[in-house]
């Protein structure tokens, strides 16, 4: 399986950014889909995941600034980032877990992920 990020770029400070994920082979929605983000100042970090359910849950480091969604019909996981600041420049991951509990971030429990898409905020 192969999953492509989109929709990173440059955005000032207080501005917006939506990304998407896609993907070929399989359906998202069978699966625990995330979002990651690896900054200058940090590790590679969980932002946003969705469970099989449709369970949304959302990291410390952008917590009410993200929404996590997931589009069936087309098959796109979507990262709608508002509120954008500096610390929030980096590549940001999508990932799928396809057999876990989507119960935490832990990187080692994601099979796949895409080659992330580059997001800075500069003014």
């Amino acid at each position: 399986a192969q999953l492509v990020e989109s929709g990173g770029g440059s955005v000032q400070p207080g501005g917006s950014l939506r990304l998407s994920c896609t993907a070929s082979g399989y359906r998202f929605n069978d699966y625990c889909m995330a979002w990651f983000r690896q900054t200058l100042v940090s590790q590679r970090e969980g932002v946003a995941r969705i469970s099989r359910d449709g369970t949304t849950r959302y990291g410390d480091s952008m917590k009410g600034r993200v929404t996590i969604s997931l589009d069936n019909d087309k098959n796109t996981l979507y990262l709608q980032m508002d509120n954008l600041n500096f610390g929030d420049s980096g590549k940001y991951y999508c990932a799928a877990d396809l057999a876990g509990d989507c119960s935490s971030f832990n990187l080692g429990q994601f099979d796949y992920w895409g080659q992330g898409t580059q997001v800075t905020v500069s003014s």
